[in-house]
């Protein structure tokens, strides 16, 4: 069910959209093909784009205001649209596109390049094997540093409109990792061990977080969270030479995991048991993810953590801590004691790693309630793709 109360989109926003709509292709930037292709035409790129999108697993829902194109057309060059239009989730050789699109193999394989270098399409330049990215985890985030006023706007017109609903088809595309330091060891599933997983790997770096800028440009952000705290890690070329800028050490990397634990931040990464390589530290106003549960009401719009809070009643002091940590608002205090609500609990552990008097715990779910996440991105599409009715 989509949010009813649209009280905290500004009007400016919304005259902003209605403008930008409007005006058409005051969103486009200008491409050589602009000249040469009348507007059905290229409106028809979009169209077809938005179509390619909506069919990958991760999906990209199409809205009665058709917002979903304007925001396009912000992002992509008409001939990007064109030639991004006709990809798909499964990467394929050079010559087969553009026989496809009716370009030579030079031209397109030049042109998938560049847009491979912007994030609108994933592959192996090497190899020449590209697939179409999805709008999210993929397009959105790459416009990290292009991200303005314009698109913020926009983008979060289109979550408001329906664009939201990416949420909710399952499995979820993230899932939540518990604070390391509120797991008992003995326990914690292989999965969840990102700690160690970040240790094993050489090559790290920290960039801003897209949803908290993209709050800040609309000038709606509720917390004061610091933006540079989203974590990627990967094993790299090993190398005497010391990483460049903008990498960071492996030391300042487990500081800033440990940080977001003690500031109160929800580890989220991919819905996969293999293959992780970034975190988020989310917040759950900022966060368009945990947004779907706090503020459209998709419960499962992200995937639990396999494990829960538990509050000790008996030496509780009602110091509201633990309320104040929860993102998910699924702790409230009766008598001045903190009651956990497990429906809404995701396992985070910020209660654990917050509470001055020690008397948080996480426990580990039932053998039944685990939810073993898919082993890999591949298996994860293909989960998804059969439970949105595509395959």
């Amino acid at each position: 069910m989509l949010k009813d109360d649209h009280s905290k989109i500004r009007i400016k926003r919304r005259e902003f959209v209605k403008t930008t709509t409007i005006a058409g292709l005051a969103v486009t930037i200008p491409g050589k093909s602009l000249f040469r292709q009348d507007q059905e035409t290229i409106n028809g790129w979009y169209e077809r784009l938005a179509d390619a999108l909506n069919k990958l697993p991760n999906s990209f829902p199409r809205t009665k205001s058709n917002i979903e194109i304007t925001l396009l057309k912000k992002i992509f060059l008409p001939e990007e649209a064109n030639l991004a239009g006709q990809l798909a989730g499964k990467a394929e050789p050079v010559n087969a596109i553009a026989q496809r699109a009716g370009i030579s193999e030079e031209e397109t394989a030049s042109r998938l390049r560049t847009m491979l270098n912007k994030g609108f399409v994933w592959g192996n330049a090497t190899a020449g094997l590209f697939r179409l990215a999805p709008f999210i985890v993929g397009i959105y985030e790459a416009q990290l540093e292009k991200m303005d006023h314009e698109l913020a706007h926009l983008t979060e017109e289109y979550f408001d409109q329906g664009g939201v609903e990416i949420m909710r088809p399952q499995p979820a595309i993230h899932r939540v990792i518990p604070a390391q330091s509120a797991v008992k060891t003995e326990w914690i599933m292989p999965y969840d061990k990102l700690r160690e997983h970040l240790i094993s790997c050489n090559t790290f770096r920290v960039r801003d977080c897209i949803c908290r800028k993209q709050q800040d440009l609309e000038e709606t952000r509720k917390c004061s969270f610091p933006l540079h705290l989203e974590l990627i890690f990967y094993t790299g070329k090993e190398s005497s030479d010391p990483p460049v800028q903008p990498y960071v050490t492996k030391e300042e990397a487990l500081a800033i995991l440990e940080k977001t634990e003690k500031i109160g931040l929800v580890h989220t990464v991919s819905n996969v048991a293999e293959g992780v390589y970034y975190v988020c530290n989310c917040c759950g106003c900022c966060c368009g993810i945990l947004r779907g549960i706090t503020e459209f009401g998709i419960e499962k719009s992200v995937a639990a953590s396999n494990y829960y809070s538990v509050i000790d009643a008996d030496k509780c002091q009602g110091c509201g801590t633990c309320i104040e940590r929860c993102h998910m608002k699924a702790i409230s205090s009766k008598e001045d004691i903190a009651l956990v609500n497990r429906l809404k609990c995701i396992g985070c552990g910020l209660c654990v790693t917050g509470c001055p008097e020690n008397v948080a715990r996480l426990e580990a779910k039932t053998e039944e309630e685990v939810v073993t996440p898919p082993k890999n991105f591949a298996e994860w599409e293909h989960e998804r793709l059969l439970n949105r009715g595509l395959a």
